[in-house]
């Protein structure tokens, strides 16, 4: 049965689906066109010193969805030149296969002074990184000077697009979460830069508010519950907060499984160990699968009707709905594939 399922819901994606609701929807939503854009799994966001090039080398046979070459917290302070050199050397000789993964570089925060000469020596490498990442956004302002600073050290010739990841990691970068986001958007509208997540830095948070971490998290419900809904809000990924105790798999699968609740779309992890079980947490399930594949199946069907929403399975079914069927679907086949 699982088999079928699985057949079924490759079948489904592989057909040009998109066309369908582009026909149906294209004149009722003028986001459509970013809403169709390539998803990006990032199921488990791994962190990857900069300065350790073994462990670099080593994440050619890892399977997480997203591996994060860091310039920043996982970097000590006098390795930082070393880090930005080794992480450039990597990209621009293509040493390392980052072949079915999200290449990503978190560079240090736009307060640490180091900020800059990253970019200087991310964006010289021949092979740019898939997606950017800037930690400690507190403000409107760190943003505006970030994105002053990529167009500065930007490839003139540069054609694929990158990614951008923001970080949320103090009570003041919550408080001006939306009015980041808004900001950002308007600041890459003409750039080959889209801002595609969000990230939920909870210790560097914790110590903001003066909170005890602990593994059950409930200091920060209200927190991840309220980061999820405004990353949602303008259709961003939502990346959960790290589970430090990398040994204990039992509890990263309950707090995986609740932050895939809530309705964040990744982790970040620190040890290789710890991948396996995220990624499981943030796979469709099979009845979730075979409930998109037979949803979009309906809704192709539908189509000769020429109406707008449809009832499938005692619910009125939409755009939006539709959307999330489609995503289950490329995380579905993403999933087969790792």
């Amino acid at each position: 049965m699982m088999r079928c399922i699985s057949k079924s819901v490759r079948c489904l994606w592989d057909k040009p689906a998109s066309h369908l609701f582009q026909r149906h929807f294209i004149s009722t939503s003028t986001s459509l066109q970013d809403q169709l854009k390539p998803y990006t799994p990032r199921r488990a966001v791994l962190y990857v010193p900069g300065s350790d090039r073994r462990k670099i080398d080593k994440t050619a046979s890892l399977d997480a969805d997203c591996i994060v070459l860091d310039c920043e917290d996982g970097v000590a302070l006098n390795r930082k030149e070393e880090a930005r050199r080794t992480i450039r050397e990597v990209l621009h000789t293509g040493s390392v296969s980052f072949s079915g993964k999200d290449c990503s570089v978190r560079v240090n925060c736009v307060e640490s002074g180091h900020c800059e000469t990253d970019l200087e020596h991310v964006l010289s490498a021949r092979r740019l990184p898939d997606t950017l990442h800037l930690p400690k956004v507190d403000t409107v302002e760190h943003v505006t000077w970030f994105i002053d600073r990529l167009r500065k050290h930007m490839p003139a010739d540069m054609k694929t697009p990158m990614n951008l990841i923001l970080f949320t990691e103090s009570a003041m970068g919550m408080l001006n979460l939306r009015a980041i986001c808004e900001r950002t958007l308007e600041l890459t509208s003409d750039l080959p830069l889209s801002l595609d997540g969000l990230v939920f830095g909870s210790d560097d948070f914790c110590a903001d508010i003066g909170a005890t971490r602990t593994s059950e998290a409930r200091e920060l419900l209200f927190a991840r519950q309220n980061f999820v809904m405004i990353a949602k809000a303008f259709k961003l990924q939502a990346i959960d907060v790290v589970y430090i105790d990398y040994k204990d798999l039992e509890g990263l699968r309950r707090q995986s499984e609740e932050g895939a609740q809530f309705g964040f779309t990744g982790k970040q992890v620190i040890h290789p160990g710890q991948v396996p079980v995220v990624q499981s947490a943030f796979s469709p399930s099979p009845e979730r699968a075979e409930w998109a594949a037979r949803l979009v199946e309906a809704f192709e069907k539908h189509q000769t009707s020429g109406k707008g929403a449809f009832t499938f399975g005692g619910h009125m079914i939409d755009r939006p709905l539709l959307l999330q069927a489609h995503n289950v679907l490329r995380m579905q086949t993403r999933s087969e594939a790792s």
